[in-house]
């Protein structure tokens, strides 16, 4: 199990600005640090092997270190709540639970270290209140059981002075023979009644400070009044815009402010709450009628939030390490190397924590820059951050074709589940994880990690499969800037638009709209682009207008997926956009790169075959010095160039009719198979057995511009690059393609002007 594991407050920093590294020891009290480039960050044996570049940087040195935890759960927080206990009070909610199992908290005032206050709470499904005074504790619990996923309005009174307490569960939907209705009533002796100030919604506070017991479905209309009131009350007042009781303490709508973490109070004191660990908003509410999809048209439908007991957002370290970067440090992917080990070969003792140096934020300090600037896909690295899906996927080895390989990042990330999942798996109660934050450590986004995909020889995901093309281009003694997912959906176009030339990453699958925009304004500015992976501008994600860090996904209707999202809440609670895969929303990947997503398959990659079109004068650079038929036949991932995820040319979608296909793949196996969203019904013949649509097409075209695009139209291509010590056909293609990307000539076919 890992001993040692951090995680930097930013992935992109620009010279003469801080970054902060949080770090936490399993064992031992101190660590060493030292600041490294990553050339490469893959340690197959078969590969070049992991390259670091030592930099000479004031971090470096040795630290004292200690555990640090994660308090995972989100809640709302309404600190402003004066103490109901001793009084009178009733609190009512409508409740959608969707994990009734253990002790779970709707919601409390309560101090665990005195054993005082109260808790509302689910407890194994069914209803009950927990009165606390002078260290003893009460309970009073309605005997039926709540249904999962489905609505109640619930309520709790309380009268100090009488020592009575009253429960009352009510279904929104009745069934025959289902018993799920309920109400409790009790009475106490008890000297004092007490509870503290605050009101803490979908938890309960502990006594180290933390948050637990966290509710895990949706809360919508929360209202608390003075004195004792029947539920009927509720079913009046939570259909008001404007309560106006005047026994209403505080009742928090959750429809208002939707794109923030205020929860507003629309009471007469304005007890607003805060969002704490960003729990879904935007849902469906318990009056949803299916009338309005967009929460914009109808945000009174959208009243409810959906908590998770493993949702997170920041976990909240302490920085261990703080460095400041010279304004002379080149752009580029660099690490935190941190150890806690004597030696460099138990790789549970070390870690290398990383970031990109991106050039210098005042546009007057980036005269004479280098004309190539790679974009580091961190919005992909975030999408995947902590996959675990695969760890408890069943037939994954069927799917796939081989045993599932788990290394010690894998097994720790199994262990400890408030580390934060990805946007590939799903929360314990079997909602898809929809908001991804990278102010966490990220396990698999670290050299070294392999991807559960398989070991050395087979797949390699993300960010060690870019780290090949880092190693290619240090080879080269290619000059280039880096970039981030980030970095651009806040600068936009004029990040980049004094580069010639931009590369992707072997995977830039998400695209937030700012990001798609400013792509789409420098290609038609006469960029060139060399889409050097495939998948890529596949889904739509957000980013929160007041938090940095974190973006969320609605996996709607289509696309390869291992959830979706529920009807009517397709729409981004961040930004209230449409979610969902980009081609859906009329602006396919072929639009940006030429080719479209095609097929996927794990198990081993192929090769790709010359093209009529290769012959083509308009490609002649291209292909000068490489007259092989075959390219690509050999490699680091799967054995081959085509691979894992494939592209292809698709006029109807969007490629451009001058479009050149230069080669494509074939004797794709049976494992490989076409997408979903390329078909109705689903056909025979999906495999690359069969089919022969399951193809990574190698394109180019020239833009209206005079600028042009490449596309290799496989995750796989990087992977090749350094074979027989960078001297083959795939490495050559691509430095015959970055030539002459990089040279002032515009390419023919310009349109006049």
């Amino acid at each position: 199990m890992l001993k040692i594991l951090g995680y930097p407050d930013r992935y992109s920093v620009a010279p003469g600005e801080t970054i902060k590294f949080m770090v936490s020891l399993e064992e031992r009290a101190s660590f060493e640090a030292s600041l490294v480039r990553v050339v490469c960050g893959d340690c197959n044996p078969d590969g070049p092997g992991l390259k670091f570049r030592q930099i000479d940087a004031a971090c470096n040195g040795r630290y004292s270190g200690a555990r640090q935890t994660i308090d995972a759960g989100s809640y709302m927080n309404a600190p402003g709540v004066p103490a109901l206990l001793p009084g009178a009070f009733t609190f009512f909610a409508m409740i959608w639970p969707t994990l009734p199992e253990g002790d779970q908290t709707i919601v409390a005032q309560w101090d665990a270290t005195k054993g005082e206050g109260f808790r509302l709470s689910l407890i194994e499904g069914r209803l009950a209140l927990t009165i606390g005074a002078a260290g003893k504790e009460r309970r009073c619990v309605v005997d039926a059981a709540v249904l999962k996923r489905q609505w109640y309005a619930i309520g709790c009174s309380i009268d100090s002075a009488n020592g009575a307490a009253t429960l009352t569960q009510s279904p929104l939907q009745r069934y025959p023979f289902v018993d799920d209705a309920g109400a409790a009533r009790a009475a106490w002796t008890m000297a004092t009644l007490a509870s503290p100030s605050g009101l803490l919604l979908a938890g309960a506070r502990l006594a180290e400070g933390g948050v637990g017991l966290h509710f895990d479905g949706k809360i919508d209309r929360p209202c608390l009044l003075a004195g004792v009131h029947e539920i009927g009350v509720y079913h009046s007042l939570r259909s008001g815009d404007s309560p106006a009781l005047d026994s209403l303490i505080a009742c928090w709508d959750f429809s208002r402010a939707i794109e923030t973490v205020a929860a507003y109070d629309i009471g007469p004191s304005g007890f607003h709450g805060a969002l704490i660990n960003l729990p879904t908003r935007g849902m469906k509410g318990w009056n949803w009628t299916g009338e309005a999809h967009d929460w914009r048209r109808k945000p009174e439908h959208y009243g409810a939030i959906h908590f998770h007991h493993d949702d997170l957002y920041d976990a909240g370290w302490s920085p261990s390490v703080v460095l400041s970067i010279p304004d002379d440090l080149a752009s580029g992917p660099y690490a935190l190397h941190v150890r806690s080990g004597p030696s460099d070969e138990d790789a549970t003792r070390e870690d290398y924590i990383p970031f990109f140096v991106r050039p210098p934020r005042d546009p007057r300090k980036r005269v004479g820059r280098p004309k190539v600037a790679f974009l580091a896909p961190t919005c992909a690295y975030m999408a995947y951050a902590n996959h675990a899906e695969h760890i408890t996927a069943r037939e994954a080895e069927r799917t796939i074709g081989r045993l599932l390989q788990f290394g010690h990042s894998d097994l720790y990330m199994y262990d400890h589940p408030e580390l934060g999942g990805s946007l590939y798996d799903s929360h314990a109660d079997g909602s898809g994880v929809a908001i991804s934050s990278r102010l966490r450590p990220v396990l698999n986004f670290s050299s070294r990690y392999h991807s559960w995909l398989g070991g050395h020889g087979s797949a390699l995901w993300q960010y060690n499969a870019d780290t090949h093309l880092f190693d290619w281009l240090d080879h080269q003694a290619i000059e280039y800037d880096v970039v981030t997912d980030e970095d651009l959906h806040a600068e936009g176009y004029d990040l980049i638009k004094d580069y010639r030339v931009i590369l992707t990453g072997t995977h830039p699958e998400y695209h937030s709209t700012a990001m798609w925009d400013a792509m789409k304004a420098w290609l038609d500015r006469g960029g060139r682009l060399m889409y050097l992976g495939a998948n890529g501008w596949y889904w739509r994600i957000a980013f929160h207008k007041e938090l940095p860090g974190v973006i969320e996904v609605r996996r709607a209707e289509d696309g390869i997926r291992t959830w979706e999202a529920e009807p009517g809440e397709y729409h981004h609670g961040f930004t209230g956009e449409l979610g969902g895969l980009w081609r859906r929303i009329g602006r396919p990947p072929n639009l940006i790169c030429g080719l479209g997503f095609i097929a996927q398959g794990f198990d081993v990659c192929s090769y790709y075959r010359r093209a009529p079109d290769a012959d083509n004068p308009r490609a002649a650079f291209i292909f000068e010095g490489v007259p092989d038929e075959v390219i690509g036949d050999f490699g680091l991932i799967g054995g081959g160039a085509a691979g894992l995820e494939l592209d292809c040319i698709t006029r109807g979608l969007g490629s451009p009719p001058n479009i050149l296909r230069l080669a494509s793949s074939e004797n794709h196996s049976a494992l490989v198979m076409l997408v979903n969203e390329e078909f109705g019904v689903v056909p025979a013949n999906i495999g690359g057995d069969q089919n022969d649509r399951v193809r990574a097409d190698l394109a180019f075209a020239e833009t209206p511009s005079g600028g042009a695009i490449f596309g290799v139209g496989s995750i796989a291509w990087c992977g090749s690059l350094s074979h027989n010590n960078y001297d083959n056909n795939v490495s050559r293609i691509t430095a015959n393609v970055l030539r002459r990307f990089l040279q002032d000539e515009p390419f023919e076919g310009a349109a006049e002007k």
